[in-house]
């Protein structure tokens, strides 16, 4: 997602400066890649790269037939074929193994556009579906590109009203989108790939020390939308911490009024004051949120629940499956930046569904086909 928001910032300035602008998007790998289908870049005609679709080997490449597409105003699929040893014939050391299909798009002012799709993808605070169709077999036929965006509340087609399988791509868009999962299905010679995007981390940090600077800096290089809440006005100011998105003063039983709370929110409470945080967390439990990380020691914590519950509090299984506490990843961390790292990467784990540990030892592929 944060790709997503960076590539239509830099979209605007484009427009802004009246530069013409393609979009790359990795549509198919076959094999392994340094990036998965569903990573996209922004070239601009000037050779202003925003976004990635390799560790930085193919971007070059990429970067000429881009001005081509933009000249040529047509679409067009690009294929790099890393299986075989001798990677010199292409030009890039790409340390990969792998077939990686890129389509690379001309971003025109009509409306829709490749980009407009992917502001209703921003817009949406849920699980979102992408549609991109290109053509494998005939490399010379028209390529249809992003073609549909749906959302939860919405239809957004680009384009789609004229490919004869249009019904057959919208009921698989709604599939993805009621399995949350992406999917690549072939209609009469042309591939879609049905990409299911995932909602932006919403970080809610409860306190406004010193320690949560670091925090919040991390997580803004993550593109996480970031609240900030503390009781004290003289802490929590825009001066302090220019990288949130959102600054809430408030007492702990004001506090829920001013969020907006998903399935993809993320708690961590640090204030240092042990009466605001339990206050708080018994007003957020009944909310069976996904992660609540408490900074400090495991008998802090145990403390607060016991309180909690001898005050008539229920804390459910789910709740305790919820909390972690103390908060982050048994990294070594002792300082305030090393223990936001802890945090952050705890988070990340934690709505990935992973469990954290070295990719060293993992047997299986790190990323599901």
């Amino acid at each position: 997602m944060k790709e997503i928001i960076d590539i239509v910032a830099a979209y605007e300035e484009a427009v802004k400066s009246g530069k013409k602008t393609a979009l790359a998007t990795v549509v198919l790998v076959e094999g392994s890649a340094y990036r998965r289908a569903g990573a996209r870049m922004l070239i601009t005609e000037d050779g202003q790269l925003t976004g990635a679709i390799s560790g930085g080997c193919l971007e070059g490449d990429a970067l000429r037939k881009a001005r081509m597409v933009i000249l040529q105003q047509e679409s067009l699929l690009v294929t790099y074929d890393t299986m075989d040893d001798d990677d010199a014939k292409l030009g890039v050391g790409l340390g990969c193994n792998g077939i990686i299909h890129i389509l690379i798009e001309p971003i025109n002012d009509k409306q829709p556009n490749p980009v407009t799709l992917l502001k209703a993808v921003i817009a949406s605070r849920g699980y979102t579906v992408l549609v991109t169709v290109f053509s494998m077999t005939d490399r010379k036929a028209p390529q249809p590109g992003s073609c549909l965006c749906l959302t939860g509340n919405e239809t957004l087609p680009n384009g789609l009203e004229t490919l004869p399988y249009q019904n057959e791509l919208l009921e698989d868009a709604r599939n993805a989108l009621d399995n949350q999962r992406s999917s690549v299905t072939a209609y009469n010679g042309y591939t879609a790939f049905v990409e299911c995007v995932k909602p932006l981390i919403s970080l809610v940090i409860i306190g406004a020390g010193n320690d949560a600077m670091p925090l919040t800096k991390i997580a803004s290089v993550l593109g996480w939308n970031i609240t900030l809440v503390d009781g004290r006005p003289n802490y929590a100011t825009a001066e302090r911490f220019p990288s949130v998105n959102k600054i809430v003063i408030a007492k702990p039983d004001q506090v829920l009024a001013n969020l907006e709370i998903n399935e993809w929110t993320a708690f961590v409470l640090m204030t240092h004051n042990y009466n605001y945080e339990i206050a708080f967390l018994k007003s957020i439990l009944p909310l069976q949120t996904s992660y609540i990380g408490i900074l400090g020691p495991r008998k802090k914590l145990e403390r607060m629940l016991d309180e909690l519950e001898a005050g008539g509090t229920f804390v459910s299984p789910a709740n305790l499956e919820a909390i972690y506490g103390p908060v982050g990843l048994d990294i070594g961390s002792e300082t305030s930046e090393e223990i936001a790292l802890s945090i952050v990467a705890e988070i990340k784990a934690v709505f990935a569904a992973r469990n954290g540990n070295s990719l060293k030892y993992k047997t299986s592929l790190i990323h599901s086909a």
